[in-house]
């Protein structure tokens, strides 16, 4: 993290590079004049040089963001004739330092002598504006991944967002539907029941962000409310059976990832049945994932390879878009015939505890 913000900041990572580069270079230089046994004041020649080499590639800098929008051609030939121009002006004061201070105030015959082996100064030059550009090149590559990290993670939200709330409309309008009709049928007590708690209800789904996770717990109390709301409806028609263990209580899974599923099962199944029908709700947790499975006595439906021949209706294709969404490949969401009759939905998921 500490080395991310340090390449975020580029004007403090400049200073940094600059500093440490050339302490670098002055550390090399050390080292070599021992090898080749120079004289202790030598080391005075080296921090002069380096701090001269510091100062002189600062101007590059300023002048090297002016011109980076240039053309590719341009921007080599400026950068060519101003490491020249810099690294031979460098040599210079290199040769003034060296004469000065180890030679004791020697001067040439001629001044082109100050200019001869010039070249390894401008090596040096080119190679700190080759790495300027490098590192230069690193930040913008960097900063384009964090800015393609957080347009992908705003599209993941909003199409997690985008999917949970289209739920809402979709049991909105069944429920107000029920609620209409036992008003035409003037079971104002039952009607009044429903709106009380649907009300509860809608109040849980806009308090729970669409993009956290709850524990299942806390998912199996908001399933209670809508399954309040349909008792209502139904009466003795509906029945519900819950077999979950403790672990799997404590399990975190996305919000409002089994009402679509019971829904499904009243409109298919306990509807469509004069005596109603039972629906099934289990939950475990095996090898470090946990297997969900909602199942009902109804009907049945046709199936081939897990998925539905029907595919009009809106609970399921959400149920399974959402859990792509949120655990790419790494989940599992198959439809099969319930014994002896029905439909059964089985989803593994990753384990993940709440804390």
């Amino acid at each position: 993290m500490i080395w991310q913000k340090l390449v975020e900041d580029r004007q403090k990572f400049f200073w940094v590079l600059q500093v440490a580069g050339w302490v670098g270079y002055a550390l090399v230089n050390y080292i070599g004049s021992k090898v080749f046994e120079m004289r202790d004041i030598y080391v005075f020649v080296i921090v002069l040089n380096a701090y001269a080499g510091c100062l002189i590639t600062i101007p590059l800098r300023y002048l090297y963001r002016r011109i980076w929008n240039s053309k590719p051609l341009v921007l080599i030939f400026v950068v060519f004739v101003a490491s020249y121009f810099t690294g031979t002006i460098w040599a210079v004061i290199q040769k003034f330092n060296l004469w000065e201070i180890y030679r004791h105030g020697y001067r040439p015959d001629e001044w082109f002598y100050y200019f001869k082996q010039g070249l390894d100064s401008v090596y040096i030059v080119l190679c700190w504006s080759g790495l300027y550009f490098g590192i230069k090149y690193y930040q913008l590559l960097q900063s384009e991944k964090q800015k393609a990290l957080r347009a992908n993670t705003m599209a993941h939200e909003a199409q997690l967002k985008m999917l949970r709330y289209q739920l809402n409309p979709h049991f909105l309008f069944n429920t107000l539907n029920a609620i209409s009709t036992l008003i035409l049928v003037e079971e104002n007590k039952n009607a009044n029941q429903m709106v009380s708690r649907l009300s509860e209800f809608l109040r849980y789904t806009l308090n729970t962000d669409p993009i956290k996770k709850v524990p299942l717990s806390q998912e199996l109390h908001a399933l209670m409310l809508y399954l309040d709301i349909e008792k209502v409806r139904f009466e003795d028609r509906l029945s519900i059976e819950i077999d979950i263990t403790d672990d799997a209580k404590e399990a975190l899974v996305p919000s409002m990832i089994l009402q679509p599923l019971i829904e499904n099962s009243i409109k298919y199944a306990i509807a469509v049945l004069e005596e109603g029908g039972t629906i099934t709700i289990k939950a475990q947790t095996f090898a470090n994932e946990l297997l969900l499975e909602v199942n009902d006595n109804g009907p049945g439906a046709s199936i081939e390879d897990g998925k539905l021949l029907d595919t009009s209706g809106v609970g399921l294709a959400n149920t399974k878009d959402r859990l792509h969404t949120l655990y790419d490949n790494n989940y599992s969401f198959v439809l099969s015939s319930n014994v002896p009759q029905g439909l059964r939905v089985n989803i593994r998921i990753p384990f993940e505890k709440s804390e």
